[in-house]
């Protein structure tokens, strides 16, 4: 069982960046597969970025050279960092861990203003 909280979000305008943070209530370093999506109104939930507990890292072809997830073992911390940001990214960010079952946090805003 894990808990995740997120924070980081926030107005920006385009081309600026945020960093999101994923506070886990236990030990990450176990955890296979951590990552972030992403989600407006009317929209299902997409995938943003994953990392899994081998250092691979994958990214939505929409984030990719703008979006870098990466883990703070030490810290029990997922990051999503977010440059360049553009108005398509806005949407809540949640946190998602895979354990024996499907973790996620509250949701974090991040609106980009053009």
């Amino acid at each position: 069982q894990v808990q995740l909280v997120e924070s980081g979000g926030g107005l920006v305008q385009a081309g600026g960046s945020l960093r999101l943070s994923c506070a886990a209530s236990r030990s990450i370093f176990s955890i296979n597969a951590m990552g972030w999506y992403r989600q407006t109104p009317g929209k299902q939930r997409e995938w943003v970025a994953i990392s899994s507990s081998s250092g691979s890292t994958n990214y939505a072809d929409s984030v990719k050279g703008r979006f870098t997830i990466s883990r703070d073992n030490a810290k029990n911390t997922l990051f999503l960092q977010m440059n360049s940001l553009k108005p398509e990214d806005t949407a809540v960010y949640y946190c998602h861990a895979l354990l024996i079952r499907e973790y996620w946090g509250q949701g974090t805003q991040v609106t980009v203003s053009s």
